[in-house]
């Protein structure tokens, strides 16, 4: 009978501590919120979306949420105003970060003090891409035609103030050329009139134009990185061509300012662990990305060099926008 008593009594204590224990473990994954300032289906949001997947064994649930316009403002601005407890955060290329701040006369937001650095979470490279109406074959060719013929040395970029906006301005001050730059509402635009012989060139991420590129419709003469891109192998870096330029831009990851330190400590870990799975490694370079997964201290460490680097290409265009 007390045998029979004390087994009862077992599975009554186990059902209790199951009960309790279920909270506790949902208490161990709390939920994540990651907005992305651009329309779905874009680089930011794959690897929003990328990143989000690899963090469900750390927290529950993981969510996506599209906030696009203003080039990432609209998303950062809700980070910036979210409870700073470590559930949301923002995934985003560099330039709302380093560029932003040099080209917005009234920025609505503080790149440094209003963000909390979580992770930098991959550099990526951006192609010189030469189009039908161009006809240069090689960097060397891009640059005699430039300097014989000015008026049409025009390149594409998504809009004033982006990333490959400053690319150009970049390799101008690289090489002395003058080049004139041709903004569009966003990368599609600027593609098609590449493709239709309206513009010459076009600064573009590689993994946005290695397929029209291998495809014959276009040409990256140049990569922009320290290194040549795996997807176009057999295309040079500016420097190996013979240009004094080496530019990149990355992705990371940023929360609220004042999430305390033991809640960071844990977020960053938790990324830095995600980007370092061997799966998402391989699907991010096959798209072109190289993987990071850094501390919070190196992210920022990152963003204020690249805050200095930017200076003063961006000054030199004289670029100031409200």
């Amino acid at each position: 009978m007390m045998t029979r008593r004390s087994g009862m009594l077992a599975a009554a204590l186990a059902l209790a501590f199951s009960a309790l224990a279920a909270p506790a473990a949902a208490q161990d994954k709390p939920p994540l919120k990651i907005l992305v300032g651009f329309p779905p289906g874009g680089s930011a949001d794959v690897m929003a979306r990328l990143v989000g997947d690899a963090l469900r064994d750390d927290f529950s649930p993981v969510t996506v949420e599209n906030r696009a316009g203003a080039g990432g403002r609209i998303a950062l601005a809700a980070v910036k105003h979210a409870k700073a407890d470590g559930q949301t955060v923002i995934i985003l290329p560099s330039g709302p970060m380093v560029l932003f701040p040099h080209v917005y006369k009234k920025l609505d937001y503080d790149a440094v003090k209003d963000f909390t650095p979580v992770s930098l979470l991959a550099h990526f490279q951006f192609g010189v891409v030469s189009g039908p109406a161009s006809g240069a074959a090689t960097v060397a060719d891009m640059l005699a035609k430039t300097k014989a013929d000015p008026k049409n040395a025009t390149y594409g970029s998504p809009g004033l103030g982006t990333l490959p906006h400053f690319m150009g301005v970049m390799l101008e001050q690289s090489t002395g050329v003058a080049m004139t730059h041709v903004p569009f509402q966003g990368g599609g635009p600027a593609n098609n009139a590449l493709l239709a012989g309206h513009i010459g060139y076009k600064f573009d991420v590689v993994s946005e134009t290695a397929e029209l590129h291998r495809a014959g419709k276009v040409r990256i003469i140049a990569v922009t990185g320290p290194a040549r891109d795996p997807q176009v192998p057999e295309v040079p870096t500016l420097k190996e061509a013979g240009v004094n330029m080496e530019a990149t831009a990355w992705f990371a990851m940023y929360a609220p300012a004042g999430v305390p330190a033991p809640v960071l400590a844990r977020l960053e870990r938790a990324v830095s662990a995600a980007v370092h799975k061997p799966a998402l490694q391989e699907r991010l370079r096959k798209l072109g990305y190289e993987p990071v997964g850094s501390t919070s201290a190196q992210l920022a460490a990152a963003q204020r060099t690249d805050l200095a680097r930017w200076e003063k290409p961006i000054k030199a265009t004289g670029v100031a926008l409200d």
